[in-house]
């Protein structure tokens, strides 16, 4: 169950950012998180995160048991352009796109091994010794 955004119009490293944020949550967390957050990739990142919900609704999947298993981000196209300098020269800008892979994975409740409590300790009761009191040493007096 997965998504793909192809050539989103921004950076790779920014929406990087975004994307290792979500990776490995619920997917109603990673729902919450996104629509807080305040970054512009936030935005069809939860399209994309709802978009792979979708297809994994289509699939008969549990929408309770999925988490973000994977989020990869690739580097897209490149815009090449030209600012114009002193002297008639010419600057190069980049303007950079991305890929991103959004995969869902189901978590099983019955995988999970229920964790044994341990059993109470019974703490053995020890007799104490009366404690008596010891004699202090007498001072000697010095002349």
């Amino acid at each position: 169950m997965k998504a793909i955004l192809s050539n989103y119009k921004q950076a790779p490293r920014k929406v990087r950012l975004v994307a290792d944020l979500i990776k490995g949550k619920s997917v109603q967390m990673a729902e919450l998180e996104l629509k807080h957050l305040a970054k512009r990739a936030a935005l069809p990142m939860e399209k994309l995160l709802a978009s792979a919900v979708a297809n994994a609704k289509n699939a008969g999947a549990d929408v309770a048991t999925l988490k973000v298993a994977n989020v990869r981000v690739d580097k897209g196209l490149t815009m090449k352009r030209m600012m114009p300098r002193a002297f008639g020269r010419g600057a190069p800008i980049h303007k950079h796109m991305s890929h991103v892979i959004l995969t869902l994975a189901e978590t099983s409740v019955k995988g999970r091994k229920a964790v044994a409590k341990p059993a109470p300790v019974k703490k053995a009761v020890v007799a104490k010794k009366p404690v008596t009191k010891k004699a202090a040493p007498k001072a000697k007096a010095t002349k």
